[in-house]
Parts: C-alpha cells; structure tokens; sequence
C-alpha cells in the first residue's frame, strides 16, 4: 500500500513508465490503482525511433505487471515522507 498512496499522490503530475520490453513512455499519470496499473494521457514515447508504431497513441493503460521502472519528476519525490511510511511499514504499524 505505501507506493498505491504514493503514486495517487502523483495524479496530475508527468511521469516516464518504462517497461519491461524496453519501451518508455512519457505522459501525465491519469490514475493509479491498488495493482498499480497505471493510466497515461498525453503519451508520447520517448525512443520514437524504435517504436514508431507507438507515435498515434495519446493515452494508454499499463498493467502493473509489466512495468520495471517508473521515473518521477524530481520536485515530485519527498524523501522524508517515503523514509517515515517505510519505517511505519517494517513496524508493521
């Protein structure tokens, strides 16, 4: 539960997803589930190149599973919230 509340709080905000078949995609996080499934609008893809079949689509729905890695913009990231709700967490509280 600590990234599903971390990540609503980035509703808004514009995220990159990369996923697990190497493509990344740029966009502003729509909603986030408990699964975190992620929606994008405003998609754009950021290796255009290598996928150009990719270069129509606006917004897209990205299962969790399929994610690796979910970059945030710098002025999105309080370190002081993330280390207090990870030591509530290992304190089982």
């Amino acid at each position: 539960m600590l990234f599903f509340s971390y990540f609503k709080d980035l509703v808004g905000r514009e995220v990159t997803v990369e996923l697990k078949n190497d493509l990344a995609i740029r966009g502003t996080l729509h909603s986030v589930d408990q699964y975190l499934n992620i929606k994008l609008e405003n998609t754009r893809v950021v290796d255009q190149d290598k996928f150009p079949h990719m270069l129509s689509v606006r917004n897209c729905f990205i299962r969790g599973s399929v994610v690796r890695y979910v970059q945030l913009p710098p002025d999105g990231v309080d370190i002081e919230l993330l280390h207090d709700a990870t030591r509530r967490e290992a304190r089982g509280g």
